[in-house]
Formats: C-alpha cells, sequence, structure tokens
C-alpha cells in the first residue's frame, strides 16, 4: 500500500496507476514531467529545480504543493518510517543519508522556493538521478492525511495523483481501481482496473479463455499450447529489461568468500540447458549482468563459461576436493511461479551432477523471503532485478558497490568501486560506458552473481484492449 516501502516490480506496475514523482519514463525511454510540469538543471549540475503542475490535485481534490513534494521525500527518508529503498534512491540528494541516519532532522538539500516550487541539490553531477528519480518511493503524497513516521496502511490513506484511484484492497484476493476523473493528464481511458490475485495458472488462463478477464500472464509451460489455437493472435511477447541469477553471499557461506569456490560454482551451471530446455526457450540467455534494453549491453560480455570438469579442478584447488564435506548449503527462491521452481531445481542439479555438492531447495514466500535479503541472511538465492531507470548503474554500482545499500552480499572489489565511481560521475554517455564494460566484466569474473536469464514475458490480451503501454 505504501510507495515508500514497495520492493517487487508486479505491486510497482499496479501503484504507478495510483501514486507519481515528479518526474517519470517517457515512451522515449528518457524521462518526462510527472506532477512536476518542468524542470531546470543549474549550470554546475547540482540544483534541480522543479516546477509543480498548476492542476495537479490528490485523489481528495487538493491541489499538489511545494509542501508535499518536501513531506513526500522527508517522509521516505525518516529512520522512523524505515523505509528499505530511501538511501538507495535517494542518497544523491545532499542530506539524505544524514537524514536517514539520524543525524539530522531534515535533508538539507531540499529547498521550497515557492507554493509550487521546489529545488532538490545533489552532492555532486550525477548523469541518472532523473532516472534514479523516477522510481515509486519518490512519490508525492499529501502532507495531510498521511502518516509520516509510520507505513499506510489502510485504502482511505492510499492518497495519490495518478489516472486510478484505490477503490477497495482485499488482500490476497483483489485490488479495485477507479479512473480519477480530475486527473491533471485527462480522465483514463478505462473506467476502473481490477487486478485480481489468481495463483494457479490453469485458473488464469480459463478466466482468459472464458472472458472473466482481459489480460494474464502466462507460464512458460502454457506458452506452446497456445501458439496453434484459437488465441494465438492475443499472444504478446515482451522483452524485459531484467536478469534472473543466482547469488552468493560472502558474509554468510565461508566457501563463498574465495573467488575460485564462486567461479566453480559458475561454470557448473548450464545456463543454455535451464533457459532452452527446462524453461522452453522464451527467456534470452544471459550473457553478462546488463539486459537487452540498457545502454552498456553487449553481445559479448565476458560471462564464466559452462565447463564441469574445469569445475571440479577449481573447487579442488580451491580446497575442497572432496564436494561432500562442504558446509551444508540450501539455495532459496521465491514462491510464486512454477517456472521460477523449475530454474531453482535445474541450478542444484547441475551443481550436484557437475561438482558433487548437495544443495538442499528451499521456497520461501515473498514477504519472508524480502526480510530475510534486507537483513543480508540470503545465503544461496535465485533472483530477479529488473531495471528502475534505463542505466548500467542500476545494475552495476546500484547493486554491488561495497557500500551500496542493495549490496547484500558482502561483496567488495577496489577496482570496480574506482571504475563504477568514474563512470557514475562520468556525464558523457560515450565514455561512461566503456568503463561501465570494464566493471562488469570484473563481476562476471569474480562470480559474485551467476548470469542465469534475461526475462521475457509471454501474456494473453483480450482484443478489447488497444494503445497498452509496457
Amino acid at each position: 500500500m505504501d510507495p515508500a516501502m514497495v520492493q517487487d516490480g508486479d505491486t510497482i506496475d499496479l501503484l504507478q496507476q495510483v501514486y507519481e514523482g515528479l518526474v517519470g519514463w517517457g515512451t522515449n525511454n528518457e524521462p518526462v514531467p510527472l506532477v512536476a510540469e518542468k524542470w531546470e538543471v543549474s549550470p554546475d549540475g547540482l540544483t534541480y529545480t522543479f516546477t509543480i503542475r498548476g492542476n495537479a490535485t490528490f485523489h481528495n481534490g487538493k491541489p499538489v504543493t511545494a509542501d508535499d513534494v518536501i513531506f513526500s521525500l522527508e517522509r521516505v527518508t525518516n529512520p522512523k518510517l524505515a523505509s528499505p529503498v530511501a538511501t538507495a534512491y535517494l542518497d544523491d540528494i545532499q542530506g539524505v543519508v544524514e537524514k536517514f541516519e539520524g543525524k539530522a532532522a531534515t535533508v538539507s538539500g531540499l529547498k521550497k522556493v515557492d507554493d509550487k516550487t521546489v529545488s532538490i541539490t545533489l552532492k555532486r553531477p550525477t548523469p541518472y538521478f532523473l532516472g534514479k528519480f523516477t522510481y515509486l518511493g519518490n512519490a508525492i503524497v499529501p502532507k495531510d492525511g498521511t502518516p509520516a513516521d509510520t507505513t499506510i496502511t489502510e485504502t482511505a490513506q492510499m492518497i495519490g495523483t495518478g489516472p486510478f484511484k484505490v477503490t477497495e484492497v482485499l488482500p490476497e484476493q483483489k485490488v479495485s481501481l477507479a479512473a480519477n476523473e480530475a486527473y491533471w493528464g485527462g480522465k483514463p481511458a478505462l473506467d476502473g482496473i481490477e487486478r485480481l490475485v489468481i495463483g494457479d495458472a490453469l485458473t488464469r488462463l480459463s478466466k482468459f479463455k472464458n472472458g472473466e478477464v482481459d489480460m494474464v500472464n502466462l507460464e512458460r509451460q502454457d506458452v506452446d499450447g497456445l501458439k496453434n489455437s484459437e488465441f494465438k493472435d492475443q499472444l504478446v511477447y515482451l522483452d524485459r529489461p531484467a536478469i534472473w541469477y543466482v547469488a552468493m553471499n560472502q558474509l554468510q557461506y565461508e566457501p563463498f568468500k574465495k573467488k575460485e569456490v564462486r567461479q566453480a560454482f559458475a561454470m557448473s551451471i548450464n545456463r543454455e540447458r535451464i533457459v532452452n530446455e527446462i524453461l522452453g526457450g522464451i527467456n534470452q540467455v544471459a550473457n553478462g549482468i546488463v539486459p537487452p534494453g540498457v545502454p552498456g549491453h553487449r553481445e559479448n560480455a565476458k560471462v564464466l563459461p559452462f565447463d564441469p570438469a574445469k569445475a571440479k579442478e577449481m573447487l579442488a584447488a580451491a580446497g575442497y576436493p572432496d564436494p561432500s564435506k562442504m558446509p551444508a548449503l540450501t539455495l532459496t527462491f521465491r514462491d510464486e511461479r512454477p517456472d521460477i521452481r523449475r530454474a531453482a531445481e535445474a541450478v542444484a542439479t547441475d551443481i550436484k551432477t557437475n561438482l558433487g555438492v548437495d544443495v538442499k531447495l528451499q521456497a520461501m514466500e515473498w514477504g519472508a523471503y524480502l526480510d530475510k535479503l534486507n537483513k543480508k541472511e540470503q545465503v544461496f538465492y535465485h533472483m530477479r532485478w529488473a531495471a528502475d531507470y534505463l542505466d548500467p548503474q542500476n545494475f552495476l554500482s546500484h547493486m554491488l558497490a561495497t557500500n551500496a545499500p542493495e549490496n547484500k552480499l558482502g561483496y567488495s572489489n577496489p577496482e570496480f568501486d574506482r571504475l563504477t565511481g568514474i563512470a557514475d560521475r562520468e556525464m558523457d554517455s560515450a565514455k561512461r560506458l566503456p568503463i561501465y564494460a570494464q566493471a562488469e566484466d570484473i563481476i562476471l569474473d569474480d562470480a559474485v552473481w551467476v548470469p542465469i536469464y534475461f526475462q521475457r514475458d509471454v501474456e494473453l490480451q483480450s482484443p478489447r484492449l488497444s494503445g497498452l503501454r509496457e
């Protein structure tokens, strides 16, 4: 319910219809004005001055003011709220870290210029700031009626500026949205949206075939049976800027502190088999960290090859000639969809077959999984990361720099930090992308993440729908 607390893509997709930030992503994959009508950047690249739209109102009818913007950003950085995304997406702003750590009462980089104007000052020029600022956690909520120190827990508190407003939330059943007829961008084309929670794939498919729902996400195993059916023209393939990977936590499992052990695990996993045989060939085998569609993606990234013989040699050289004597290890994964389980099972099978290491499997409910991840207690886990903004920084330093809030692995490489530190500050894309490429090669060689596949989804969409933007 609370944009300041959300970390999963499905919820973000839904709540983006309800909440908006000052800026968002446009159809050309560039930041565009949302609640802000425009912005100006100072010559030194440090200060962004945003002008709020005169016709932007909240769902309760009240106009959006600079006080609401300041409140929203102060709220997400409030240490009492303890947002898990605050420093990850706002730490470029002066004073955010100090506020979140309880060393300051307010964020020094936030200033009210007048009732419709706000200035934000950064610590340094940041080429990806506007992209990062589109994250849902930076959404504008009303100062009056939104709890400052605690999370939003009631439907009545879910007040945003978006094209739809919340009318009903039935946990684990559905969320109902109604058109916001006073939306600054004009009345939405739909009267409402009903998002159903249907865990069973066959039930979802049946409801679509019966005309009860207009859009469903398909499981991989269901796609082939639809390619020659009456619904074949309603299949829609969607390339996502997202990677599924396996991660190894050096804080929680002693063998993972050795690079050779991590490399051995990586080289024992047959990505081609998992993608093409286990998952039906819909996804793309991951050849790196940065997905297609994100600037800096390379077809020739230096991913470690599948080489079981070499993997065994490396494990023995690392001090584990008898894999059965390695400490017990469990691979955790999200208990959501069959393809996630199949991929995790395939990884465990490959490691057992090719290395001789027994890996147990544990499916976890997303909330419990995420809580353990945020505490850096996930040891060996199958995970997805989708672009919050289309920049390689979102997959590299944002995730794996030594002090990055999203680094849940205890990973630290001074050369990676040095390179990404340079690229993160370089304003010229032609110069910064090759530097990120060097940093990506370091991650692949260090085998912190084992890339499995870049995500491609398949949906059934009713012919009643048109003009959808994914």
